[in-house]
């Protein structure tokens, strides 16, 4: 599975240091990692002799004030990319739902495991968004159904209301709703994390990694019934959250300062990107989140020439239904946007 983010290979074919790499490929907090944080990881770095905490009890404590839910429902893991892979082998579905395009684990995850996996297309003249009923009526005899939501790489979401919709109906038809809300922090009114508590067919999946900038340390988390925390915890390896990642967690959660700078760039920054895809004519669809989806004929030929500059895009043409027209770009700082606007203008004056 190809996955944005692997500045290391492009830098080494391009034989040039890897922060020399501009990454639009994974869509990461335009702040990067907050000072808070920053200086909460100097301040550990002489517990690194101990242990992890294996029961993550401190930032389940946060998590449980943050998210609203009783520290029970929670289970921390190394990145929602574990928790996905847990998820099934704790399970253990015959019969799951996907979409496609999606984030691709959920089918890895799925194929592992010897499940057998019925995709939900997204049509692109629909915008590539969800049709409630038509996933509804998918979920029958399903025993798993994966709902990403915003979904990457479309951007596109579905309101709380929608998505209490289909848990509703998950619920009745006894099939297991896996809600990932990776992206979710940038639009929090849509969270249905609380809803767990009333539907123990829901699961929630939650990320630290793209809203704080915590890649590097891998956090994630799922809330969820308490049945489901002791399956996951009777499969699960111990220590997988790191001690630096816990506490980064901790104090990500408290800073509001961060949170609120965030919303500020991302308003201006994306401002600023629609602008000149508009200009230069690149189709986009629409976001409210830190990532865009854009549509071109040269999108395959842009990708190659900006990565032989060392500019990183995300391609999706590994993603289900999607094919080389299509390209998945971040919002990063304004430095960076500045620098793929010249040069995407330049590359096309070319051409």
């Amino acid at each position: 599975m190809q996955h944005g983010g692997n500045i290391y290979e492009l830098a080494s074919s391009l034989r040039l240091a890897e922060r020399k790499i501009i990454d639009f490929s994974a869509s990461i907090n335009p702040l990067g990692i907050s000072k808070k944080v920053k200086a909460e990881l100097r301040t550990h770095l002489k517990y690194m002799p101990n242990y992890p905490d294996p029961q993550c009890r401190r930032l389940r404590r946060h998590l449980s004030i943050t998210l609203g839910v009783d520290a029970k429902n929670i289970l921390c893991g190394n990145g929602s990319t574990e928790l996905i892979y847990l998820l099934v082998r704790a399970l253990r579905p015959v019969q799951a739902l996907v979409l496609a395009p999606t984030f691709m684990e959920y089918e890895r995850a799925l194929h592992i495991s010897g499940c057998d996996i019925r995709f939900f297309r997204l049509e692109e003249q629909g915008g590539f968004r969800v049709d409630v009923e038509g996933f509804k009526a998918a979920m029958a005899e399903c025993d798993v159904a994966f709902l990403c939501n915003p979904n990457s790489p479309t951007a596109q979401y579905l309101t709380r209301a929608e998505v209490l919709d289909i848990a509703d109906r998950a619920r009745q038809l006894h099939c297991v709703l896996v809600v990932d809300e990776a992206f979710i922090d940038f639009l929090p009114q849509h969270s249905v994390v609380t809803e767990v508590l009333n539907n123990q067919w829901l699961i929630v999946l939650r990320s630290m990694t793209k809203f704080y900038g915590l890649s590097g340390l891998r956090l994630g988390m799922a809330v969820m019934d308490v049945k489901y925390v002791e399956a996951m915890e009777r499969c699960k390896e111990p220590w997988t959250v790191n001690t630096l990642a816990q506490r980064a967690g901790v104090i990500a959660l408290n800073d509001t300062v961060y949170v609120k700078q965030t919303f500020e760039v991302l308003k201006e920054e994306k401002r600023y990107i629609e602008g000149w895809l508009k200009k230069k004519g690149i189709h986009f669809y629409p976001s409210n989140i830190n990532f865009y989806l854009i549509k071109d004929d040269m999108a395959g030929r842009l990708y190659e020439r900006l990565r032989a500059k060392g500019i990183l895009l995300r391609d999706c043409t590994n993603y289900r239904g999607l094919d080389p027209r299509f390209l998945r770009i971040a919002v990063k700082a304004h430095r960076e946007n500045t620098v793929l606007y010249k040069t995407v203008s330049f590359l096309m004056r070319q051409s």
